[in-house]
């Protein structure tokens, strides 16, 4: 069957033509993230998800369940969505389990349930396996990734950057578009977060200028909140103190300064949730970095307890909170956030 890239699948359903298995290919979050629900929303009405939905894990060994969920009859609702999720999972598999599965895969591909809409995934595949060579030739495969050409890359995330400004209500300024995929390295979850933040700096301007980018989106090029990671990891207060002192003196704003914190806590939530990589280099792909970035992730990583990084998030929520609803000393909230990220026992 036919591969074809994220930006094309809504085109692709609208044509109603049936279609027995997607495979989502590739390690953007941004994008699996958009396919999954354009599939939900076409398929599954609001009112039914809690029963047409399901999900499985090929990693968790749930390869052979979600095949028998795509057999079985959907309650209450003409049509489901079954995922099946980590399908790397399956090379790990002894090869007569393996083989079962792709044959009972084949199988079933040749003769599809009409109510099943069948979604497998994956960060990448060895294309010489049996499993990889099924999908290609009896799935549609859609591309969630941005591929490894950065002119391509940049391409990609400003082209998003024009489609979620126009979703927002608002306008890009020349240049504003290509400044911002810059800055946030074709971070496409991050560039969505900012989009969103430069939308309502804009106002009733509906405007976002060149100038705005550049004021309000830390660069994630200049490793600046990687360098405050180790800080806050090792719990060095007035270092990290002097260090956000700095910041704000060059010009950086607070609402930025902490928007890229809070990307550099879930960045470091994913690092250990990533399971047999040992540097930047393999983890970069399943992190949606570049590899020297992805190697500072893993490196704080390992320096913060998963609760730490949780109850982190929740600090850095609220101060963003703060920050927005105005009324409050810009400089004096930061400093509360950065003696509750370096507070002992923690976040006290």
């Amino acid at each position: 069957m036919a591969r074809i890239a994220a930006g094309e699948l809504g085109e692709r359903l609208a044509k109603g033509k049936a279609i027995p298995a997607i495979f989502l290919l590739g390690n953007e979050p941004f994008l699996r993230d958009s396919c999954r629900k354009l599939l939900i929303e076409k398929f599954v009405p609001e009112a039914a998800r809690a029963w047409a939905l399901s999900r499985f894990s090929a990693a968790r060994g749930e390869a052979e369940a979600a095949l028998a969920q795509a057999q079985t009859l959907p309650m209450l609702c003409p049509q489901q969505v079954v995922f099946l999720e980590d399908c790397e999972g399956l090379e790990k598999l002894g090869e007569e389990r393996r083989n079962e599965f792709v044959e009972a895969l084949g199988a079933y591909l040749d003769n599809p349930a009409p109510f099943t809409t069948l979604v497998l995934e994956a960060g990448a595949l060895d294309q010489r396996m049996k499993f990889a060579k099924v999908l290609a030739e009896q799935a549609l495969v859609v591309a969630v990734g941005l591929g490894e050409d950065e002119r391509e890359r940049r391409t990609v995330a400003v082209g998003l950057a024009a489609e979620m400004a126009g979703e927002l209500g608002v306008t890009l300024e020349k240049g504003a578009a290509e400044e911002l995929a810059e800055l946030v390295a074709e971070d496409l979850q991050r560039l969505k977060m900012e989009m969103e933040k430069l939308a309502t700096h804009a106002g009733d301007r509906k405007t976002i200028r060149l100038e705005d980018v550049s004021a309000l989106v830390v660069s994630t090029r200049k490793n600046t909140v990687w360098q405050l990671a180790d800080m806050l990891a090792a719990g060095k207060r007035k270092t990290a103190l002097e260090f956000l002192d700095r910041l704000l003196r060059e010009g950086d704003e607070p609402v930025a300064l902490v928007g890229a914190m809070a990307w550099m806590y879930r960045k470091m939530i994913e690092a250990q949730e990533i399971k047999g990589v040992a540097n930047g280099w393999q983890a970069a792909r399943q992190l949606g970095m570049k590899p020297e970035t992805a190697e500072l992730a893993l490196q704080s990583a390992r320096r913060m307890p998963r609760a730490q990084l949780l109850a982190g998030l929740r600090v850095l929520q609220e101060c963003d909170d703060r920050l927005k609803g105005g009324g409050r000393d810009p400089r004096a909230l930061l400093d509360f956030l950065i003696a509750r990220l370096t507070a002992r026992g923690h976040l006290a």
